[in-house]
């Protein structure tokens, strides 16, 4: 059985999705139209640091934290801004980005280039003291 390669599926998953460029998704979460959604691991979070105001939905519970009928629902999600998904580089916040169209979520995109991206425009990033 021949595996799928994941670049095949990101590249199908971003032919179907919003993709936000970077600065229009600086510009859009300092005006407060949308809340950025940082899907990366916390050790990630921990090593390179965070985007101030993001919200951190790890991607194994983004699912369940967005559904609000899921027990593990978190109300941050009943928002009528756009929720833009990232994660370092883009791949994890594509597939993520289907899913969460696919449950049924139409105000969902994800940002060019993830936290890297974010990074190199030099945008704000806060470091965990310690």
């Amino acid at each position: 059985m021949a595996i799928r390669p994941v670049k095949d599926m990101v590249a199908e998953a971003k032919a179907g999705i919003e993709t936000m460029p970077v600065a229009e998704a600086m510009r859009a979460a300092a005006a407060g139209e949308i809340q950025l959604v940082d899907i990366r691991d916390v050790r990630e979070l921990d090593r390179d640091g965070r985007i101030p105001g993001a919200l951190h939905a790890p991607r194994g519970m983004l699912e369940f934290w967005v559904d609000p009928e899921s027990p593990y629902h978190k109300p941050a999600f009943d928002t009528d801004r756009k929720l833009v998904l990232f994660c370092a580089s883009a791949w994890r916040s594509a597939l993520a980005t289907r899913t969460l169209r696919e449950m049924g979520l139409e105000n969902v995109a994800e940002m060019a280039d993830g936290f890297k991206g974010w990074v190199a425009a030099g945008g704000a990033v806060e470091k965990r003291d310690g």
